[in-house]
């Protein structure tokens, strides 16, 4: 079971190289893809459904990654900056490109002479009537195999249309963001700050603690420093960590600290003077337990 979506979930910022890249990547799958689809050959029956069954698959499986895309960006911190809705719409006019070739592929495959037997009181399939079926099969086949490549041509053009759109927004956004970021690093108390100092190497794990009921779910850190779901909460809705929200917490959500984390611990520790007065009274070692 895992935990509900944090109403200010912040994710770390989006590295405009690395986004950009990925969808790069997945434009020149589609052309990859565009190649096959136009460079297929076949025979009408068999070879035919042996032939393009995995080009079918294929384009299904990059529409999966296209809305995989769409979702990771539509979840981050890319939707508050100016210009993302067209990056977003340009994705998702990718996944109906896609899936359209998908579409055309299938349709192929229907246009595609089957040798099976006839139903009981059909009218009788002899030669003449296969004959023309295999006859006429090549020109539809070929007609909804050249509409998947206007598809798979236009799911191209829009990944590397989004991907130019996205860097220019997120490096825009970086280059004024330094000034304002670095005036809005937010207060820590003592416990909060101890707390990112530990997470700050990059090894810390939100999980689920099966062992202690469903729905229960703890932080892990390198060091052993204890820290409470309530305190990663905190410093999550403050921008100054991130979780992998990728991965199941069953298997465990890596930690990142934000640049605006860092910035946070650049400053100096705040003092325990500003928290209650009970608690110089706490033995350390139970206040650590409670973090």
């Amino acid at each position: 079971m895992n935990d509900p979506p944090e109403p200010h979930h912040t994710m770390p910022p989006l590295d405009p190289a690395e986004q950009g890249r990925q969808l790069h990547s997945l434009a020149d799958d589609f052309d990859a893809l565009h190649t096959r689809v136009r460079d297929a050959s076949y025979t009408p029956g068999t070879d035919a459904l042996q032939k393009i069954s995995p080009l079918l698959l294929k384009a299904q499986k990059l529409t999966a990654a296209v809305l995989v895309r769409l979702s990771t960006l539509d979840s981050s911190t890319y939707t508050p900056i100016a210009g993302s809705r067209s990056s977003l719409e340009y994705l998702a006019a990718v996944a109906v490109a896609s899936t359209l070739a998908g579409n055309d592929l299938a349709s192929a495959l229907l246009a595609n002479p089957y040798a099976g037997a006839p139903s009981d009181g059909s009218p009788a399939d002899g030669a003449p009537a296969r004959t023309a079926r295999r006859t006429a099969a090549p020109t539809k086949v070929s007609g909804r195999l050249a509409d998947a490549c206007q598809q798979l041509d236009r799911s191209a053009t829009g990944c590397r249309d989004a991907a130019t759109a996205l860097t220019h927004d997120l490096r825009a956004a970086r280059d004024t963001a330094g000034p304002a970021q670095e005036a809005a690093v937010p207060a820590l108390t003592d416990t909060q700050y101890d707390a990112l100092k530990s997470l700050a190497p990059g090894n810390g794990m939100l999980y689920e603690g099966a062992r202690r009921g469903p729905g229960v779910i703890l932080v892990a850190t390198a060091d052993g420093t204890r820290i409470s779901i309530a305190t990663f909460r905190a410093l999550n809705k403050r921008g100054l960590v991130g979780r992998d929200m990728t991965t199941r917490l069953s298997r465990g959500q890596k930690i990142t600290v934000t640049k605006l984390g860092h910035q946070a611990l650049a400053r100096p520790r705040p003092t325990t003077a500003a928290g209650p007065a009970r608690a110089s009274s706490t033995p350390s070692a139970v206040r650590g337990a409670r973090r």
